[in-house]
């Protein structure tokens, strides 16, 4: 990992990554062919065999038909630039919000061509849902993803599969406060990572019950100050990763807005894309 200094654009303290992720509508669904039913469930319902779960997919087109709206409200009452890592065939089934991103000032990021687990694949299946998802974004959006998100788990040759087909920069890694060159297993070449942080992520209120909407709000705002603070002396990211159907409910978006009213009021800091941090880490340390 470089650990050469350089400043992000203007000079800003710290660059704050937006993440709104899409995967509704494109879950492991029964109905749709699967084998198995979608096991990501606020009510933590778990089933002994895969029948289809009408009242979590439901659950999930909430996301679209509410969360959305509030989500991408805020974005632009609050002028804030984000990535949405989209599952392609989220955004093909929810054109409203395709296209709200179309021509917009949000990156897209591959969330995967459908928001399923692909560490079973071979590397030719892998290939293909790699090509299959950017092609897809591409076409709902205008604009080829250069960045990639998988369903947390992933194959050794993801990175060197994503590198070969043209990617920029890969967000599979916590391990870091700002980007750097990760190794690439087969390939003689690094690629940029932007490291994402699963702790401020809003997820945490669907798999921790009691974790609620001020919990989240308060860890974050801590998040965001012991890295403002240290963004004086040295580059750091910080990742708010956000669900549509999560955030999106009437009783967790107001913490969202709390969010963004705190860092109104702290000056240098960056909304950026993850493409944009990327490509000025890039231009800033050599590869190595």
């Amino acid at each position: 990992m470089s650990k050469a200094a350089y400043q992000w654009p203007n000079n800003a303290r710290l660059a704050l990554s937006v993440v709104v992720n899409v995967e509704e509508l494109s879950e492991y669904n029964v109905g749709q062919g699967d084998k198995i039913t979608e096991p990501v469930d606020e009510l933590h319902v778990t089933l002994s065999k895969p029948v289809r779960n009408y009242g979590n997919e439901s659950n999930y087109r909430y996301g679209v038909n509410e969360g959305h709206g509030r989500v991408a409200a805020l974005l632009d009452k609050y002028n804030v630039t984000s990535t949405y890592t989209a599952a392609a065939v989220s955004l093909e089934r929810a054109p409203e919000i395709a296209g709200y991103l179309r021509g917009s000032r949000h990156e897209v990021c591959s969330h995967g061509h459908r928001w399923i687990h692909q560490f079973r694949f071979n590397e030719e299946q892998e290939r293909q849902f790699i090509r299959d998802a950017a092609d897809s974004i591409e076409k709902t959006t205008g604009v080829r993803p250069v960045g990639w998100l998988s369903r947390y788990l992933h194959t050794a040759s993801t990175r060197r599969l994503l590198q070969e087909e043209g990617f920029l920069y890969h967000m599979d890694d916590y391990s870091a406060d700002a980007p750097f060159w990760g190794d690439v297993e087969g390939s003689n070449a690094p690629m940029i990572v932007v490291p994402y942080q699963l702790d401020t992520n809003d997820m945490k209120m669907w798999v921790a019950p009691s974790y609620l909407p001020k919990d989240w709000l308060d860890y974050a705002i801590d998040s965001f100050d012991t890295l403002y603070a240290e963004g004086e002396h040295t580059p750091k990211v910080m990742s708010l990763g956000l669900h549509l159907r999560i955030i999106g409910r009437p009783g967790r978006i107001g913490a969202f807005e709390k969010f963004l009213q705190y860092v109104a009021q702290k000056p240098g800091t960056w909304y950026a894309t993850r493409r944009q941090i990327a490509e000025h880490f890039a231009s800033q340390v050599a590869a190595s």
